[in-house]
């Protein structure tokens, strides 16, 4: 794909159109001026504002959907090879990249500045595309979820800088260019990929030596799962802990270390520091990132957070003791992939015991994932087991109508995980 030159390329078609991330690109061809098609199983806030932005969007998958016209067909890598459109895109001989081939694609061509970590890349980003607002920094930013303000994952101020997070999930993010490189953390993660945590840190060691002498890498070198990926970089090495952060809107010490990583990467960049610093103690936070829905019906403030990974929801949990010290904290936990409760299980109830009562809905199973034993139980007893009260509910409907049963004024109701349980929450405050 070396040679692929995009603005040779008019007419393009996305595969999954409505995903966070994939739905900014497209929004990014649209701005350029391009035809944009692409097809989802589901209609959401995110495909009618493509639509109105002049995407033709399809409701469900199939050959018909694809354009004659087409020139260039992306799609996630979650796409099943007996995708209809897929299979039409590769008979018609169509060129076709996955959704990292085409941020790689992009990123050649930017001074990108790329934010990697097991968790925090997408606070970070939208951090750095805050600072980059206020400061008068010409960049682009593709980020994984709504900035608040924005309405968009896609923000468009400028074309000397590309922001972009960095997926580590099947090694994504090496499809990248990036002359920045943040690294919030590293952890174990995506195990149904991984082998172990040193099979995640050999994928960051790739990385870190894909960033130019001339650029930099923004990290904590002191942290004990980072420090031994560094050794092969060419790139100096900026530690961000030592940044000087203002008050902050959201809580949370993993939302300072964030805020700091951003800082850093907007100095190195030339941003001015006291507008750099005003703008994130403004910073309003990201959708489902600590996201304030409301109050339901016997006065509990209701919302609502992506968390699903251990780490992540305990982090989130201690975000809302240090802001309301003296409520009880109620979460309604979704488990996201067989894969990770299994490999987590223990972690996971380590995590959520630390609210004062939680309820855990099913597993959320990915098509094609390994069907292995696992149910909400057995992380419902685990949570028990440590002293903390935990049930199970059978769907949303049974979540709302125990949640409101459970609630009162001294309340604070979190919805928590990678799927659409943020409809729960949307649903208690209506």
């Amino acid at each position: 794909m070396e040679k692929i030159n995009l603005n040779s390329i008019d007419r393009v078609h996305f595969i999954g159109i409505g995903g966070i991330g994939v739905s900014a690109a497209a929004r990014m061809m649209l701005e350029q001026g391009k035809q944009v098609s692409g097809s989802d199983l589901n209609e959401s806030s995110i495909t009618k504002e493509l639509e109105r932005a002049g995407a033709r969007v399809s409701y469900e998958h199939r050959r018909d959907n694809l354009p004659p016209d087409a020139q260039l067909v992306v799609h996630t890598i979650a796409t099943e090879e007996d995708n209809s459109e897929l299979q039409a895109a590769r008979e018609n001989e169509l060129l076709v990249m996955t959704y990292p081939q085409f941020l790689g694609l992009i990123s050649r061509d930017r001074y990108t500045v790329a934010v990697a970590g097991t968790h925090g890349k997408t606070t970070t980003t939208a951090m750095l595309t805050t600072i980059a607002e206020a400061t008068d920094l010409p960049s682009t930013t593709i980020v994984g979820s709504i900035l608040n303000g924005h309405r968009s994952n896609f923000i468009s101020i400028g074309d000397r800088y590309l922001f972009l997070e960095a997926c580590e999930y099947r090694r994504s993010f090496l499809e990248l260019s990036p002359q920045v490189l943040i690294i919030t953390n590293i952890e174990a993660e995506h195990l149904d990929y991984y082998k172990d945590l040193s099979d995640v840190q050999s994928a960051f060691c790739e990385l870190v030596k894909r960033v130019p002498e001339k650029g930099a890498i923004i990290t904590d070198p002191g942290q004990e799962n980072i420090g031994p990926i560094l050794k092969n970089a060419q790139a100096k090495i900026i530690d961000h802990t030592r940044e000087f952060v203002p008050q902050l809107s959201l809580p949370g010490r993993h939302n300072v270390l964030n805020a700091q990583a951003a800082l850093a990467a907007a100095r190195f960049l030339g941003a001015e520091e006291d507008l750099a610093r005003k703008a994130l103690s403004e910073f309003a936070g990201t959708w489902r990132r600590f996201e304030y829905k409301g109050v339901n019906e016997k006065g509990a403030a209701v919302y609502d957070d992506y968390a699903h990974h251990p780490t992540e929801i305990r982090a989130t949990i201690e975000g809302f003791r240090e802001k309301y010290p003296d409520k009880k904290l109620l979460v309604l936990f979704h488990p996201h992939l067989i894969s990770r409760t299994v490999f987590f299980m223990e972690e996971f109830a380590d995590a959520l015991s630390k609210a004062d009562e939680s309820l855990i809905l099913p597993v959320y199973q990915a098509r094609g994932e390994d069907q292995l034993p696992v149910s909400n139980d057995v992380l419902a007893d685990k949570i028990t087991a440590r002293g903390v009260s935990s049930q199970t509910v059978s769907g949303f409907s049974a979540a709302i109508e125990k949640i409101i049963a459970l609630s009162d004024p001294d309340t604070v109701v979190v919805t928590m995980g990678a799927g659409d349980v943020y409809k729960v929450a949307q649903e208690l405050v209506s």
